[in-house]
């Protein structure tokens, strides 16, 4: 089992900027990629950013040069540097690790970002 706790969320006026962490513990030595989903109300979970044990990432494109996925494996935490924030950027952020080996995926109870226009 692993276990995810987000941080970091919060109200922010529209360009400025948030940065959220995931801590990951249990058993945090299957994990392979770890990546940030987030939900706004009445939509779907969508993903945001991920990132795999080797440091390669993934944008989505409506956050590609305004967000930034960074990982540290020695600390189990992966963190979204969030840039230039706009209203549409509001939503609960989840936190989520892939285990490869066991074909599980694990997820944060979410931690809410509200921009302001």
């Amino acid at each position: 089992q692993v276990q995810l706790v987000e941080s970091g969320g919060g109200l922010v006026q529209a360009g400025g900027s948030l940065r959220l962490s995931c801590a990951a513990s249990g058993d945090t030595i299957c994990i392979s990629a770890m990546g940030w989903y987030r939900q706004a109300p009445g939509k779907e979970r969508e993903l945001v950013a991920a990132i795999t044990s080797g440091g390669s990432t993934y944008y989505a494109d409506s956050v590609k040069g305004r967000f930034t996925i960074s990982r540290d494996n020695a600390k189990n935490t992966v963190y979204l540097q969030m840039n230039s924030l706009k209203p549409e950027d509001t939503a609960v952020y989840y936190c989520n690790a892939e285990c490869t080996v066991a074909a599980m995926d694990y997820w944060g109870k979410g931690t809410l970002v509200t921009v302001s226009s």
